[in-house]
């Protein structure tokens, strides 16, 4: 059967144990320097325990090194690779190709999404460079990635959910022009969620004050066995800067969703445990800026967000009436004190209130609000559902068999696990016949099952039919203790993986020359593309540009998504006459930007004007 790999995101040690008791086969984290969210960082102690902790549950932990590195910084992130591989991290997610100039620990490497994985032929190089992974970009559809799988043998990553990025990851320079602190750095300061001024060729106002740049959400639970079946392994989260409820009902929707299909299908689960859940996940609860499936089947529908950039939840439904201390809904779902209500407003954007008080479809708001007939409500903040998250909201447990039998001087008792590991022992204990064979054999399957503190469920506790024997209730708790420890003990030693030995070929690199979007930041990076016979022929954007210093014609941005697919203007989908007088621009407060339509290719691209 083929091993399907569910990973979540992981602030911090704990946020990655909670991923892993709602069900995650692995986690991602990132160390104190040099991950792609400088905002989590983390030590090698704190890494080291949650691997610890993983492990028992045969789960991954994979550490992130993915930013471009400067020449002062190489050597550096190469000694925290080998603190991340005594720690026991199961890979590194790796951008900058001077890493693999470096002497580095004997682990896999994953291409992050970061190297702009989009192509056969960028993906079979990394392949053929020594990477075991690669995590491609989320504008592929179906189709592209069939393509990948048939000429690949490596494994293949993708991202199933969370918030996108407008430009293809790893192509992005507009943060670092406009303050300095860049997204291939590990600290976008995210001017896609900003908003701008559409304008045409003469500069007459188009659209005013929209959040033009600003994407939707990723959701592809619709597609999860498609994607298995075209090869996906791995299916990502984002998030590793989400709040703690959403990384539990989020991991918990796709726990709940990939079993449903493994039951029925040839993939299973890549780590070992069941997971109950006190909760029914939801994703419309938790923070989302709307869903799109994005490309997955083409370009189909509007991906972008221009009424708002922030969480607009699940729809209630519709304002039928409206009073001065309320107003009603018509709506299916109970809506509760302390929950949070937003709308879009026609003129001032998103607005929204907390609910003091609801009798049926009467919502009684906590301020006066400005509302009117026919308008959407939505539930951006679920006041029970939250609370019902905050606690113990899932148990993940592997299972176990206990046999215990009885030996001339004692008993021996021996526990298999899931994944048949076998530890046995002997015990040295007094034997004293059972006044009431029913009520002691009760009390050996009582004793032995209680493994509360543990990541261990007892499914059988077998003995003799004849076993007529009192056991003494310490004697029972002493000889489960130590044969979980021994187990626990056995499962870590026999997780260990092989060392992976990397073997880089000569192979010759797709592009024969680089310019700043090569993201060659550092003297190793450019060594390692002459050796593969490209030239790169600039240095990494942010060694060129300071802050807002003049970049004019430069790209900054490079994106499937189109404003004029947005706004109904596309000349080849929607065979409309385009009416603007083009080149379109984009405008903040500080700068202008043209865009460029390449409609072969399909790509806008965002370009430096001033």
């Amino acid at each position: 059967m083929t091993a399907i790999e569910l990973l979540s995101p992981a602030r911090n040690a704990a946020y990655g144990k909670v991923a892993i008791r709602h069900g995650a086969d692995a986690v991602y984290i990132g160390a104190l320097r040099f991950g792609a969210r400088a905002d989590a960082g983390n030590s090698i102690a704190d890494i080291s325990d949650l691997v610890r902790f993983a492990h028992l549950y045969k789960a991954k932990v994979y550490a992130t090194l993915n930013t471009i590195l400067y020449d002062n910084e190489i050597d550096d992130a190469a000694r925290i690779a080998w603190q991340l591989y005594e720690a026991g991290v199961d890979a590194l997610i790796i951008q900058d190709m001077g890493l693999l100039r470096c002497e580095l620990p004997p682990l896999p490497l994953f291409a992050s999404t970061q190297t702009h994985n989009t192509t056969v032929e960028k993906i079979s190089f990394l392949e053929q460079v020594g990477f075991k992974r690669v995590i491609l970009s989320r504008e592929l559809c179906l189709h592209d990635i069939q393509k990948i799988r048939q000429n690949t043998k490596i494994e293949l990553e993708t991202f199933v959910h969370g918030a996108l990025c407008v430009s293809f990851s790893g192509q992005c320079y507009m943060s670092h022009f406009l303050t300095g602190r860049s997204g291939n750095r590990g600290n976008c300061a995210q001017p896609c969620r900003s908003s701008y001024q559409l304008l045409d060729a003469n500069k007459q106002l188009l659209v005013d004050k929209a959040y033009l740049l600003s994407l939707k959400d990723l959701n592809l639970s619709a597609y999860l066995l498609q994607l298995m079946h075209s090869g996906i392994t791995s299916f990502k989260i984002e998030g590793r800067l989400k709040d703690l409820n959403y990384l539990k009902n989020i991991t918990a929707f796709y726990r709940q969703k990939l079993d449903a299909m493994m039951e029925q299908s040839e993939f299973c689960a890549s780590s070992s445990g069941r997971t109950t859940f006190c909760f029914t996940p939801n994703p419309h609860k938790t923070f989302h800026r709307g869903y799109t499936d994005y490309f997955i089947e083409g370009r189909k529908d509007k991906v972008a967000s221009p009424e708002t950039q922030k969480s607009t939840g699940e729809r209630l439904g519709w304002v039928s009436a409206v009073f001065p201390q309320y107003f009603v809904v018509e709506t299916t779902h109970p809506v509760s004190q302390g929950d949070g209500l937003c709308w879009l407003h026609p003129q001032r954007g998103l607005e929204g209130t907390l609910v003091n008080g609801a009798d049926g479809k009467k919502i009684f708001p906590a301020k006066p609000v400005q509302m009117t007939v026919g308008m959407e409500i939505f539930r951006n903040n679920d006041f029970r559902f939250e609370k019902e998250l905050a606690g113990e909201s899932a148990d993940r447990r592997v299972r176990v068999v206990f046999e215990l039998s009885e030996e001339e001087n004692g008993y021996r008792l021996s526990v298999t696990d899931e994944d048949d590991n076998t530890v046995s022992s002997f015990f040295d204990a007094e034997k004293i016949t059972a006044k009431n064979i029913e009520k002691a054999q009760q009390q050996i399957i009582q004793q032995l099952g209680k493994l509360g503190n543990t990541v261990f469920v007892a499914r059988q506790v077998r003995f003799p039919d004849d076993l007529n024997c009192f056991i003494l209730t310490a004697d029972l708790n002493a000889m489960r203790r130590k044969l979980i420890e021994q187990l626990e003990t056995v499962r870590l030693e026999k997780y260990r993986a092989k060392e992976e030995v990397r073997q880089e070929s000569d192979v010759a690199f797709p592009d024969k020359k680089m310019d700043y979007r090569g993201n060659v930041a550092n003297t190793k990076a450019n060594e390692f593309y002459l050796a593969h016979g490209s030239t790169v022929t600039e240095e990494a954007f942010e060694l060129q540009f300071k802050p807002n210093q003049s970049a004019r014609s430069t790209v900054l941005m490079t994106t499937k998504h189109c404003i004029r697919y947005q706004y109904n203007a596309c000349p080849v989908k929607q065979k409309k006459k385009n009416e603007w007088k083009e080149p379109l621009y984009l405008r903040d407060s500080r700068h202008t930007y043209k865009l460029e339509f390449d409609c072969k290719k399909c790509i806008m691209k965002c370009i430096a004007n001033d």
